[in-house]
């Protein structure tokens, strides 16, 4: 298991080095000037000059890339021009809302999306098969801002049965005490009910809108996975044994079936941390995806090269995390590791 980490991270490597070189290109290809952006419509050419020597932006490409590898290489993601505080402190405070929200959405596509394909894989040609591929095809059909925005109109301003979505919790209540930046786990410890139900509330149409994003892929091949595998000798074995049916799916058909799963989870999982750019756009919701919108808006390189980056790790670290639930699930994976 330590070497199959171990190869995975060194495969990791070159992708990192690419996503700093491209990053670093793309933003500077971007149209506008973060100098006479911030300098103003009324400020003089000299003023401006000014701006972009203090902003290093007059240097040669070359030496510009120099100087942001030596502070990636210090840990350093530069200051935001908008705000003027950190990115790295800036990411940090905001991640664990998009994180938050990412996995409550994954949780929510993983209890509705797993029953459901393997409902429609035991009973092919039912309602239930029927009514799992034409919500899955709904959910691919519609745009995730649009569901979000349909989800808000129904919930929110006709039947009343949500909070107005403006951010992680109502404007009357205060945050819980900062522990690990998630509210529902924060409000849990500090044992405040209210502040953990409203977190909860202000959660639900966010992550629904998600979790309706993500349902196609994961019940579609959860239904493929089991249908392959419940026409498996072994699977026609377990029943004549007389085992019971639920035995069967589960321990027998859906171990052998959930490793394509997994592999389509995380690519899920991937899909839902861009999706999150839109969905807390509509739903105000202060997490890292706004943020740098904000600072694309601006043209403010930093906040875009860091949050970039940080997509970047976080996809390397889901990989190797898919990769070690193989060989815990597959002995195979380990061995030929």
């Amino acid at each position: 298991m330590f070497s199959l980490i171990f190869n995975r991270l060194m495969l990791a490597i070159p992708s990192l080095i690419g996503v700093v070189i491209v990053t670093f290109l793309l933003t500077r290809a971007l149209p506008g000037d973060p100098a006479a952006y911030f300098a103003g419509p009324a400020a003089t050419e000299q003023a401006i000059a000014e701006i972009r020597a203090k902003l290093g932006t007059d240097k040669p490409l070359i030496v510009q890339f120099g100087r942001y590898v030596s502070d990636l290489a210090r840990g350093e993601l530069g200051n935001s021009l908008t705000t003027g505080q950190s990115v790295a402190k800036e990411i940090a405070t905001r991640l664990p809302a998009s994180a938050e929200l990412t996995l409550i959405g994954l949780m929510l596509v993983v209890i509705l999306a797993v029953p459901m394909g393997i409902l429609a894989a035991t009973r092919p040609g039912s309602w239930i098969d029927h009514v799992t591929r034409i919500v899955s095809t709904a959910g691919v059909s519609l745009p995730v801002f649009f569901t979000g925005l349909l989800l808000v109109y129904v919930f929110y301003y006709r039947l009343g049965l949500s909070p107005s979505p403006v951010g992680r919790l109502d404007v009357f209540l205060s945050a819980p005490p900062h522990i690990t930046g998630f509210y529902l786990i924060d409000a849990a410890l500090a044992r405040d009910a209210e502040v953990f139900v409203a977190a909860l509330k202000q959660l639900i149409l966010p992550a629904l809108t998600l979790a309706i994003f993500a349902l196609a892929p994961i019940a579609r091949m959860t239904r493929a996975s089991m249908l392959a595998v419940l026409s498996a000798d072994f699977v026609r074995t377990a029943r004549a044994s007389g085992l019971s049916s639920s035995k069967v799916i589960v321990t027998y058909a859906f171990r052998n079936a959930v490793l394509p799963v997994i592999t389509t989870l995380g690519m899920v999982l991937s899909f839902l941390l861009g999706a999150n750019v839109l969905v807390e756009k509509v739903f105000a919701w202060p997490g890292i995806g706004s943020f740098a919108v904000e600072a694309l808006i601006a043209s403010d390189y930093a906040p875009v090269q860091g949050f970039v980056l940080t997509m970047a790790a976080l996809y390397v670290a889901l990989n190797l995390a898919i990769d070690i639930a193989y060989g815990l699930i597959d002995p195979r994976v380990r061995i030929s590791s």
